[in-house]
């Protein structure tokens, strides 16, 4: 194989032709951020929050293909990942993995210390939640504690404080996450179940739907707090509006478990993450805050 199959095969091993799990991990850092910053965020920090979080997204993803690989093979969606189909060794996983969040790391060094702190929990927790599905029997509530820690970091970095509001936020997105990663755990459903590993789609048995749409509920009920602690006005309720809107337009999709249905409704919630952060970003535009 030479050096471009290579370097294409590594691509495909950190997901980047698949970027919603970028998109679902920079949306509640923007909220973070421009919540931190009033709408007016520090443009260094907004560049080094971005490039930290493809770098991150793509180093989780190649630590869960190294944790899943005698498990992928087995299931219809995953079975020719490049580790699953032994085109990449676990070696190669390791270092390219330890290189990205290597990088990860010295983009944040300019920053304050209490962001780096930060960053020592974020790591540990994206490099061992591929694992956590052996034994926890809700782990997306534990990537739903990975993929919302860039909110935190984001406060720290343009405020170096971390202020109640993170937490609600933090708690917020982890319901969203729990809600869109159990959509994504019913695709796969039949096969984990064949294969043992535990998933929220599996410990909610046959009230995974109604898990999902409580989670949602619960996402949006703390976005309602999150507003009123920061005094939003309406333009940022209206952008929560649509995000109902988009959610029960999943709730059509997930209802009858359609496997594909499924899998579609965990790619429509970036419009939700999107839709959230445009009202959030237009409120502080039309509506600055002193």
């Amino acid at each position: 194989m030479n050096f471009s199959d290579r370097i294409k095969i590594y691509a495909q091993l950190m997901r980047l032709d698949k970027p919603i799990g970028i998109l679902l991990l920079l949306w509640p850092m923007l909220w973070g951020l421009w919540f931190a910053a009033q709408g007016v965020p520090d443009w260094h920090i907004l560049f080094i929050f971005i490039a930290g979080t493809v770098l991150m997204r793509s180093a989780g993803c190649v630590i869960n293909d190294f944790a899943d690989r005698h498990i992928d093979p087995h299931v219809d969606r995953t079975k020719h990942r490049p580790m699953a189909v032994g085109k990449v060794s676990s070696r190669e996983a390791i270092v390219l993995a330890s290189g990205l969040s290597i990088c990860a790391f010295i983009l944040i060094l300019p920053l304050n210390q209490l962001t780096i702190l930060l960053s020592v929990p974020a790591l540990f927790l994206a490099g061992t939640y591929p694992f956590t599905k052996r034994f926890l029997a809700i782990p997306q509530a534990y990537l739903g504690v990975a993929f919302s820690f860039g909110i935190p970091m984001a406060f720290a970095a343009q405020t170096n404080s971390l202020p109640v509001i993170v937490w609600v936020l933090l708690l917020a997105n982890l319901f969203w996450v729990i809600a869109y990663d159990t959509a994504y755990a019913m695709v796969d459903k039949p096969d984990d179940l064949k294969i043992g590993i535990h998933t929220s789609a599996i410990t909610f048995g046959r009230y995974d739907v109604l898990g999902v749409m409580l989670c949602h509920a619960s996402f949006i009920a703390l976005m309602i707090v999150v507003g009123r602690l920061q005094q939003m006005s309406l333009v940022y309720y209206v952008g929560l509006m649509i995000a109902i809107g988009l959610m029960v337009y999943q709730y059509m999709l997930i209802r009858h478990h359609d496997r594909a249905l499924c899998f579609k409704a965990f790619l429509h919630n970036n419009w939700v993450g999107m839709v959230v952060f445009l009202g959030i970003a237009i409120d502080f535009l039309v509506f600055p805050h002193t």
